[in-house]
């Protein structure tokens, strides 16, 4: 019976893994968000295990999603470059001091994160341009200003702006990325959409982009710390690139905002869970 129960355990993380990099391609939140859950939660995984499962499948997800985003010019690669030398920095300290926080507090932050990225999503309404106004200077001065393809194929320009701002904040989700074992995409996102006025879909699209730079930074420290089970991250890892690849050919013929909503709800359950679990000392 021993096969079978590793075969069943393995075919329902290749199934929630799939789903979690689908997700994560389309939103631009990575798929960390759903697998820590599933794995602390559904499989009773030590969440440091289930952080560096994690990672490795963000990694997944951003290599399945972001050549595509590339390739069609929607995804700011200068921007998301020069942001990741943020993201990397913040991501190493946090994926330090993950060894030295209780798990329970792990679990209520992990669970707090996922509020704040709900309501993000829930509220905020997608932007196709940036909003009006001079062009930032600093912005221009590191030719930052791209255009991205609309849904009939015209290119439609945007600005960067308050850069600085989003460096910082940069800095930030690299930090919680280390720290809880995810992409941080919400953060990203938020960072990019609302602080930087960046339209929706290349916030979403140059996130991918960097989350797997953030989690590969941080991932080495949960290796060296011995964090990474194969046997728990091969199968979240086969299942999540293919759900990835399927998000980044879904992506330029959808609308955000629905989907957003969807994933809201779904985030909201697990970070209620999440946070009771914590607080109760049962992870």
């Amino acid at each position: 019976m021993l096969p079978m129960t590793l075969l069943t355990m393995s075919s329902l993380l290749w199934a929630g893994s799939f789903l979690a990099g689908l997700l994560g391609a389309l939103t631009g939140l990575g798929g960390g968000v759903v697998v820590v859950p599933l794995l602390a939660l559904g499989f009773h995984v030590d969440i440091r295990y289930a952080a560096g499962a994690s990672l490795l499948s963000v990694i997944a997800t951003s290599s399945g999603a972001a050549a595509a985003y590339v390739r069609e010019g929607v995804s700011n690669i200068r921007l998301g470059m020069l942001l990741e030398i943020a993201t990397t920095i913040g991501a190493v300290i946090g994926a330090g001091v993950a060894a030295h926080v209780a798990t329970g507090a792990v679990a209520v932050v992990f669970g707090l994160v996922l509020v704040a990225a709900a309501l993000a999503s829930f509220w905020r309404p997608p932007r196709d341009r940036s909003p009006a106004g001079p062009p930032d200077a600093l912005a221009s001065a590191l030719r930052l200003d791209s255009t991205y393809p609309g849904m009939d194929g015209r290119p439609i320009a945007y600005r960067v702006r308050r850069v600085p701002s989003g460096f910082g904040l940069m800095f930030l989700a690299g930090g919680l990325s280390g720290l809880l074992g995810i992409g941080s995409g919400a953060f990203k996102v938020l960072a990019m959409d609302e602080v930087m006025g960046l339209p929706f879909k290349v916030s979403t699209t140059t996130s991918n982009f960097m989350i797997g730079v953030t989690a590969a930074a941080s991932a080495g420290v949960y290796m060296a710390r011995g964090y990474l089970d194969p046997a728990i991250a091969a199968p979240v890892v086969l299942g999540i690139l293919p759900g990835a690849l399927l998000g980044a050919r879904l992506l330029p013929r959808m609308h955000g905002r629905a989907l957003r909503r969807i994933f809201a709800v779904a985030i909201s359950a697990i970070a209620v869970e999440m946070i009771y679990q914590g607080a109760t000392g049962r992870l």
